[in-house]
C-alpha cells in the first residue's frame, strides 16, 4: 500500500495531490457516515432521539481532539526527525503518544461511565431527553480509545507515505457504521442502544486496522518497544509533555466545537425548547464534516510543512501553506453555497417537514453557513501553526476563536437580533478569527 512519496523533493503541487485525493476519499466516507448517522436516528427514531445524540456530542468531540493532538503533535516530532535521519527517535515518540492516549481514554470511560446521568445532565439534558441521552453513553463511551487511535494512526501512516492505506482505515469502518446503524435501528429496532453500538464497532474495526500496520516490523513508521524505569518514565514525560504543546491546538479546535454545541444547547433551548435544539443539532452534524475536510486539508499539507520545515526549506513550507489555503477556501465557498441552495432538502434528510424544528433549521442553516468560509482559513492556519512549532501562536488564536469569541458572540447577538442572531454567532466569531489569523501571520513575516 506504499506509495512513491518524497517530501523533500517532490513538486509541492504533485506532493500535496498524493496526500489530498486519499484523505478526502476516506474524510468523504467518514462524513457520510456522519450525516447518514444524524438520518437514520432522526427518522427512525424522532427529533427528541436526535437533540440527545447532540447533547453527547462534546464527549465524542474531546475523544475526537485528544486523538488529533497525539496525533498531529505526534506526527510533527517525528516528520522533523525523519528529515534529520533520526528514524528511532520518531518511532519512539509514535509509540509514546499511541501509548499514552489509549490509557488516559480508558481510564476517563470508566468515569463517564460511572456517572452517565449526571454527565448528561452537566451538557445540558433535558428531564426529557436525560434517559436517551445515557443509553446512548453506556453503548458509545466504553469505546472511546478505538476511536481516538484511529484518527491518531492516520497520521502516522501518511507519514510512513501510505495514504491509501489511511483512507481505507476511513472507509471501512464508516461502512460498517452506516450499515450497522440500518439493521440495529430499523431491522432489530435497538432505538438509541443500537446507533451507539454501530458507531463503536465501526471504530473498533478502525483502531484494529491501525494497530495491524503499526505492529508490521517492515514499516519505517511503527510501534518499538519502550525500555521500563524510571528514567524511561521521566524521558516519556518529557516527550509527551512536547508532543502535547504541538497537537493541544488541534485537541482545543475539537473542544471549540463541544463548546459550540454546549452554549448553542443552552441557548435554543431557552428560547426554542427541544425543538430548537433539534434543529440546532442538523447543523451541529455538518459542522465537524465541514471540519473534517479543512482538517483533511491540513493534515495533506502537515507532513510536507514540517519534514521541510525541519530540513530548513522554507521555500516549499510556504508554497505547501498557500496550496493548502486555496484548496480549503475553495471547499468553504462550495459548502456555504450548497447549504444555502438546498437548506429545505437538507433539513428533510433528518426529520419530516411537519416537524416544528424543521421550519426553524430551514431559516437558520442558511445564517450558520456563512462562517463555513471563515472556518477554512483559521483550520488550515492553526494547522499551519503546528506544523512549523509554533505552538503558541496555534494556541492563541484557537483559545480566541473557539472560546472568547464564540462566548462573546453567542451572549452578545441574540440579544441584539433574537434568534437569527442565535445562528450568527459562529459565523463572526469564525470571521472575527480570520482577522487575527491575518494579523499573527504577516506580523512575524516582517520581522523575518
Amino acid at each position: 500500500m506504499k506509495d512513491a512519496i518524497d517530501f523533500g523533493n517532490m513538486e509541492i503541487p504533485k506532493l500535496f495531490r498524493k496526500l489530498l485525493v486519499p484523505t478526502l476519499l476516506g474524510m468523504a466516507f467518514s462524513a457520510a457516515f456522519v450525516i447518514t448517522d444524524g438520518i437514520f436516528v432522526g427518522k427512525g427514531l424522532g427529533s427528541d432521539a436526535l437533540a440527545a445524540v447532540n447533547i453527547t456530542a462534546p464527549m465524542f468531540l474531546l475523544t475526537t481532539g485528544i486523538g488529533l493532538m497525539f496525533g498531529l503533535g505526534a506526527s510533527v516530532v517525528a516528520s522533523i526527525q525523519l528529515s534529520r535521519g533520526k528514524t528511532r527517535v520518531a518511532r519512539v515518540h509514535i509509540t509514546q503518544a499511541v501509548m499514552v492516549s489509549s490509557l488516559f481514554l480508558a481510564l476517563a470511560s470508566v468515569l463517564v461511565c460511572a456517572c452517565a446521568s449526571d454527565v448528561v445532565v452537566g451538557l445540558g439534558a433535558s428531564e426529557r431527553l436525560r434517559p436517551l441521552a445515557v443509553e446512548y453513553v453506556y453503548w458509545f463511551v466504553p469505546f472511546l480509545a478505538f476511536s481516538a487511535l484511529l484518527l491518531s494512526g492516520m497520521f502516522f501512516i501518511r507519514l510512513d507515505g501510505s495514504p491509501k492505506y489511511a483512507m481505507w482505515c476511513n472507509t471501512v469502518p464508516a461502512v460498517i457504521n452506516i450499515v450497522l446503524d440500518y439493521v440495529f435501528i430499523f431491522v432489530f429496532g435497538w432505538g438509541m442502544m443500537g446507533a451507539a453500538l454501530a458507531t463503536s464497532l465501526g471504530e473498533v474495526v478502525g483502531g484494529v486496522m491501525i494497530l495491524a500496520y503499526l505492529l508490521r516490523r517492515s514499516h519505517a513508521i511503527r510501534l518499538v518497544r519502550v525500555k521500563a524505569g524510571w528514567k524511561s518514565l521521566r524521558l516519556t514525560v518529557r516527550d509527551v509533555g512536547h508532543v502535547c504543546r504541538l497537537g493541544i491546538s488541534s485537541f482545543l479546535c475539537e473542544a471549540t466545537i463541544a463548546f459550540m454545541m454546549l452554549v448553542g444547547n443552552y441557548i435554543f433551548i431557552r428560547h426554542l425548547g427541544e425543538d430548537g435544539v433539534a434543529a440546532f443539532s442538523m447543523a451541529c452534524y455538518f459542522f465537524p464534516v465541514i471540519f473534517m475536510v479543512y482538517n483533511a486539508v491540513g493534515q495533506s499539507a502537515q507532513p510536507i510543512i514540517s519534514y521541510n520545515f525541519g530540513a530548513g526549506r522554507s521555500d516549499r513550507v510556504r508554497a505547501a501553506y498557500r496550496l493548502a489555503l486555496k484548496a480549503a477556501l475553495c471547499f468553504g465557498l462550495l459548502f456555504c453555497a450548497f447549504t444555502a441552495l438546498f437548506r429545505q432538502d437538507i433539513a428533510g434528510w433528518f426529520i419530516d417537514a411537519r416537524c416544528p424544528a424543521y421550519a426553524i433549521a430551514v431559516d437558520g442553516l442558511p445564517l450558520f453557513a456563512v462562517g463555513f468560509i471563515f472556518f477554512a482559513v483559521n483550520i488550515v492556519s492553526i494547522v499551519y501553526f503546528q506544523s512549523v512549532e509554533r505552538a503558541a501562536a496555534a494556541t492563541w488564536v484557537t483559545v480566541m476563536r473557539g472560546f472568547v469569541l464564540m462566548a462573546a458572540c453567542f451572549l452578545f447577538l441574540p440579544g441584539v437580533m433574537g434568534v437569527p442572531g442565535i445562528w450568527l454567532a459562529v459565523p463572526l466569531a469564525e470571521s472575527l478569527t480570520a482577522f487575527l489569523v491575518c494579523a499573527v501571520y504577516f506580523r512575524r513575516k516582517r520581522k523575518q
